[in-house]
C-alpha cells in the first residue's frame, strides 16, 4: 500500500509498521492513506492488528511540514479525514494491539489512543504539544484522550506542553502496560495470539459495545448490553465455550 506502512501477516494477526524514521514516523497524508486502506479492507484471514513504529518511535504525531500550506477549509477537511480513519480502527471490528515506544506525541497519541490494548515501553513520551504551537488537536484527542484522561487533565496537559512517561501513562489510562525498552512487540504479539483465539463475534460485541455504551444514558445501555449478551450467548462458539468450561479443556472457536 505504501512503503510508510509495512504489512505483515501470520497466523491471523497483522502487524502494521508505521516507518517515516527520518520523520520519527510523524503522520503524512501517505501513511493516513495506507492506514485508512488497510481498515477499510482488512484481509479476510486477520483478527488482530498490531500497530507500531519503527527506529525508537510510534509517531510523533502530524506532518506540521503538510500542516502549514492548509487553508483553513482544507484543514477542516483533514481533521475530519483523521475522524474517519480513526473510526476505522477503532470500530472497524478488528482488535487493535498498540506496541509503542519513543515519541508518542499529539496525533501519535490520537491514533494509540482508538486502539484497544496499548503497551509502552520505558523509552515512551506521551505528549500533546498543539498548545505550545498554536494550534490545536484535529484527529480525535477530544474526544478519545479526552475521556481517558478527563477533560480537566487534557486540558493541563495542552495548557503547559506536560509529557508523561510509560508507568504514568498506565496510571493515567494512556496506556495498559509498561514494559522494558525492547518488549512491547513481544508481549503484543503474545496478547494478539491470546485475542485471536477469542470467538469472532464476542471480540466483534466488545470493540463495538463498550465505548459506545459509555455514552449512553445507564437504561439505554443496559438495554444494549442485554442485545449483546443474548447475541453472543445463542452461537455455536457460546456452546463451544460453556461445554470446553464443563470438560476443563481451552475452547476451540471457529
Amino acid at each position: 500500500m505504501s512503503d510508510m506502512l509495512k504489512i505483515e501477516i501470520e497466523d491471523r494477526i497483522a502487524t502494521l509498521t508505521m516507518t517515516r524514521p527520518g520523520k520519527r514516523n510523524a503522520m503524512c497524508e501517505a501513511l493516513l492513506e495506507a492506514i485508512d486502506a488497510f481498515f477499510s479492507a482488512p484481509p479476510e484471514s486477520v483478527r488482530v492488528v498490531i500497530l507500531t513504529g519503527t527506529e525508537g518511535h510510534f509517531c510523533s504525531g502530524l506532518d506540521l511540514s503538510e500542516h502549514v500550506h492548509r487553508s483553513p477549509e482544507e484543514n477542516l477537511y483533514h481533521s475530519r479525514a483523521w475522524h474517519r480513519v480513526m473510526d476505522k480502527i477503532q470500530f472497524g471490528g478488528l482488535a487493535v494491539v498498540s506496541a509503542m515506544f519513543g515519541a508518542v506525541i499529539g496525533g501519535g497519541m490520537e491514533l494509540a489512543a482508538a486502539t484497544h490494548v496499548r503497551i509502552a515501553e520505558e523509552s515512551t513520551i506521551f505528549q500533546l504539544p498543539e498548545g505550545r504551537r498554536g494550534i490545536f488537536v484535529g484527529g480525535g484527542a477530544t474526544a478519545r484522550v479526552g475521556r481517558l484522561l478527563g477533560a480537566d487533565r487534557m486540558t493541563e496537559m495542552m495548557l503547559t506542553g506536560r509529557k508523561y512517561g510509560a508507568d504514568e501513562g498506565v496510571t493515567l489510562g494512556l496506556a495498559h502496560y509498561a514494559v522494558n525498552d525492547g518488549k512491547a512487540l513481544e508481549l503484543a504479539r503474545k496478547l494478539a495470539s491470546k485475542i485471536a483465539r477469542n470467538a469472532p463475534l464476542s471480540n466483534y460485541l466488545m470493540i463495538q459495545s463498550i465505548a459506545r455504551i459509555n455514552d449512553m444514558s445507564q437504561g439505554d445501555g443496559l438495554f444494549v448490553e442485554s442485545l449483546a449478551a443474548a447475541m453472543s450467548q445463542t452461537t455455536p462458539d457460546a456452546e463451544e465455550g460453556l461445554r470446553a468450561f464443563l470438560e476443563k479443556r481451552a475452547p476451540v472457536f471457529s
